[in-house]
């Protein structure tokens, strides 16, 4: 996650951070969530279609083992869940600031680790064949440490998978090959078993990682691991 120092969340003035509430509820952030349309948590949206088609194109192209329809349910669904989530996470200016928001209690989710798990659930639930998912991560237990989804053949090599990402982009999907990517990163594939064994116990308790506007944290429980 591409972040300020660890200790911005503390650095900041309460005369800042007055000005920055004061910014957001007179922008009217809130009603402009409360007027968002109701939608379907499957559909996708009439912009995304071509996009989506892209992505299960790609996704086939893994391997030739890989069913074009899972390819297309794997890659409707990923646009869906994040549009579903943009609107669930109150996506508001750069990532960073979204950041500050969670940090501050102005919102519940939204730091990069949560939309990985969340669109990690949502893909894990479609019960994959010949698609596989995996963890990924890059400058794990720094301030830096960003999060995302990686999506191989069944099988094949973490490094020659497809990267779906939302955090950096405004909570809008993106995805690339992982080697294309300008940030290298590795799989963790103890973190998604734990996320999928919270998942299954319907735990609430929320795990730590090394993100922008948490100065309590010291050190991940993935780090430690």
């Amino acid at each position: 996650m591409i972040a300020l120092p660890r200790c911005a969340g503390s650095c900041i003035p309460a005369t800042r951070r007055l000005a920055v509430v004061f910014i957001i509820l007179s922008a009217g952030v809130a009603p402009t969530i409360a007027k968002q349309e109701p939608f379907s948590s499957l559909e996708v949206a009439k912009n995304d279609l071509p996009k989506a088609q892209a992505l299960a194109t790609q996704l086939a192209a893994l391997s030739p083992k890989v069913d074009p329809k899972e390819a297309k349910a794997v890659a409707e669904c990923a646009y869906a869940t994040a549009r579903r989530l943009r609107s669930q996470y109150h996506m508001f200016g750069t990532p960073i600031f979204n950041n500050f928001l969670v940090y501050h209690g102005f919102r519940k989710r939204g730091y990069c680790y949560q939309w990985t798990e969340d669109l990690f659930l949502a893909l894990d639930a479609l019960k994959l064949k010949t698609l596989q998912l995996h963890w990924g991560e890059a400058y794990a237990g720094t301030w830096r440490e960003n999060n995302c989804l990686v999506v191989t053949a069944k099988g094949q090599p973490f490094e020659r998978g497809m990267i779906l990402e939302a955090w950096r982009h405004f909570g809008y999907l993106r995805w690339n090959l992982l080697l294309s990517d300008e940030d290298r990163y590795f799989e963790n594939t103890k973190w998604a078993a734990r996320v999928r064994s919270r998942a299954a116990a319907a735990k609430t308790s929320e795990p730590r990682h090394g993100v922008a506007f948490q100065r309590r944290v010291t050190a991940t429980e993935k780090s430690s691991e």
